[in-house]
């Protein structure tokens, strides 16, 4: 005579799902980093252009890339303030260690990035936003990002009168 028990052991069952679980579950996690990631990639380098004041050279190791500082528009050469916002994204990451993070490609294959400071003297800034919030460039309509650090910055330079908001004849 068979009993029940011999064929059917609820806590075996119990186990077997358990292993599959964590098996599937693993497989997933590995296929997840097999997958390469696009917009909001990083990358390290080290600043060995300043072109003009939204458009940098950043140098990997193993190349470079022309990086364009999405989200804000500086003076273009020969307008008004175009030396200084140059002369300040110069200060900021000519000679320096960078990270871009890739928010798209542009038409003419562009890389269009934020691009952040990683100096242990002065810290980790976001040159797009520190430009707006020295009066030497405009936040773009329609443009922030998540947290609105674009905005803020631009109404602190608006109060304050700097750079493109300053008074006239100042």
């Amino acid at each position: 005579m068979l009993r029940t028990s011999q064929f059917f052991n609820p806590k075996e069952d119990v186990m077997r799902q358990g292993w599959a679980r964590r098996g599937l579950w693993s497989l997933a996690v590995l296929g997840a980093a097999l997958v390469p990631a696009y917009a909001g990639d990083s990358l390290w380098g080290h600043v060995t252009a300043v072109k003009e004041p939204t458009l940098v050279t950043l140098n990997y190791g193993s190349g470079s890339y022309e990086i364009r500082i999405v989200g804000i528009d500086a003076p273009k050469a020969g307008e008004a303030l175009s030396a200084e916002a140059l002369q300040f994204v110069s200060g900021l990451v000519l000679n320096k260690n960078a990270r871009m993070r890739l928010h798209h490609r542009a038409a003419n294959d562009e890389m269009v990035c934020r691009l952040f400071t990683d100096d242990p003297v002065i810290g980790i800034k976001e040159v797009g936003v520190e430009m707006v919030r020295a009066g030497l460039a405009r936040r773009q309509p329609g443009y922030d990002e998540k947290y609105g650090e674009l905005a803020a910055a631009e109404d602190e330079a608006r109060q304050a009168g700097r750079g493109i908001w300053a008074p006239a004849g100042k």
